[in-house]
């Protein structure tokens, strides 16, 4: 019991430091944009004033407002003070609109997305991998080598694909959006196809791109424990090769849960590009706005939240790891 906590003390610690870096830089990075957004907001009130004493101090009630008047280490603790309250400030490009309003408005169609995509993806390629390992054929020859190809395009060029025969040359799926331009959301069952019918596109993008990779490691993998001498050992006992076949898929399967982990993090980014593709209303189609807009708390925010997701799933399946692994169930007592 002692070398578990030890085990998850280094890794909550180490997690902990990651964050207080990652709150760091995601402060100060979108700042670091050119441009002034403030004068954009307070050109909307100026406009038609003459004069320039008035319009300078427009400027500065809306500078003194946002607080970018004030040097950028007291403008990053006021922020972290107000975000840890879950007050992440008000938005530039979407005036008045607070950023906090506009992040529970989308992170919710990124989790939905995302999450599911990847696990079932996940899911799928480690069973494609322990078919072409153990029955071969065209498995191996195949499928194998079709779902390596396809997972080698980049995200946004499996959602354009997607997008055009499915949405524009078949017409059989929607183009864009969450649900239907028309609709308000709502618990009515039209309002529930419609989401279903919109989701199916992005949902199929990232899956997509997620089977071969996961694939070809659980190949490798049980290959490697096919060959093991435990195994050899275990036929030559006359022990049934079902029974055999178990423990080597569940040897195999311990390092895809790392890779499990290692997906969560590098597939944020493709899903979030495949949102812009389907304007999808996610983490990913807001950060776009919030770029165009110079939005620094909109940015930030959107960037923490995904940081925070991110490092959060790598957690769990670090500890979960922990307890799955003998190996490491045996380091720990030693």
């Amino acid at each position: 019991m002692k070398g578990f906590k030890k085990y998850y003390g280094q890794k909550i610690f180490w997690y902990l430091l990651t964050l207080v870096f990652a709150v760091i830089l995601n402060f100060v990075l979108p700042r670091m944009m050119p441009g002034d957004p403030v004068s954009a907001i307070a050109s909307r009130s100026i406009n038609g004033m003459q004069d320039s004493t008035a319009i300078q101090k427009v400027y500065q009630d809306y500078a003194e407002k946002f607080g970018i008047n004030k040097p950028m280490y007291e403008q990053f603790f006021i922020w972290l003070s107000h975000a840890l309250k879950g007050d992440f400030g008000v938005s530039f490009s979407q005036y008045p609109r607070t950023v906090a309003d506009i992040i529970s408005s989308s992170v919710w169609w990124t989790v939905a997305l995302q999450l599911p995509a990847i696990i079932v993806g996940w899911f799928l390629g480690n069973l494609l991998g322990a078919i072409a390992a153990y029955i071969r054929g065209v498995f191996d020859k195949v499928i194998l080598p079709f779902f390596l190809f396809v997972s080698n395009i980049p995200a946004f060029g499996m959602a354009t694909i997607l997008l055009f025969i499915f949405a524009i040359r078949l017409g059989v799926a929607p183009s864009s959006g969450g649900y239907g331009f028309d609709l308000i959301p709502n618990a009515s069952w039209v309002f529930v196809k419609s989401v279903i019918a919109h989701y199916q596109l992005p949902f199929w993008s990232i899956v997509l791109i997620t089977i071969g990779g996961q694939a070809i490691g659980m190949r490798s993998m049980s290959i490697y424990e096919l060959n093991a001498d435990y195994v050899k050992y275990s036929r030559f006992l006359g022990i049934k090769d079902r029974k055999i076949v178990g423990y080597v898929f569940r040897n195999a399967m311990l390092p895809q849960i790392t890779g499990l982990a290692l997906s969560l993090g590098t597939m944020i980014g493709g899903a979030l590009v495949a949102e812009i593709i389907f304007s999808y209303p996610g983490l990913g189609t807001t950060m776009l706005t919030a770029i165009k807009g110079q939005d620094y708390p909109l940015l930030s925010a959107c960037t923490l939240i995904i940081t925070i997701m991110v490092l959060i799933a790598n957690l769990v399946v670090e500890l979960l790891y922990g307890v799955i692994d003998p190996r490491v169930k045996a380091n720990q007592q030693d």
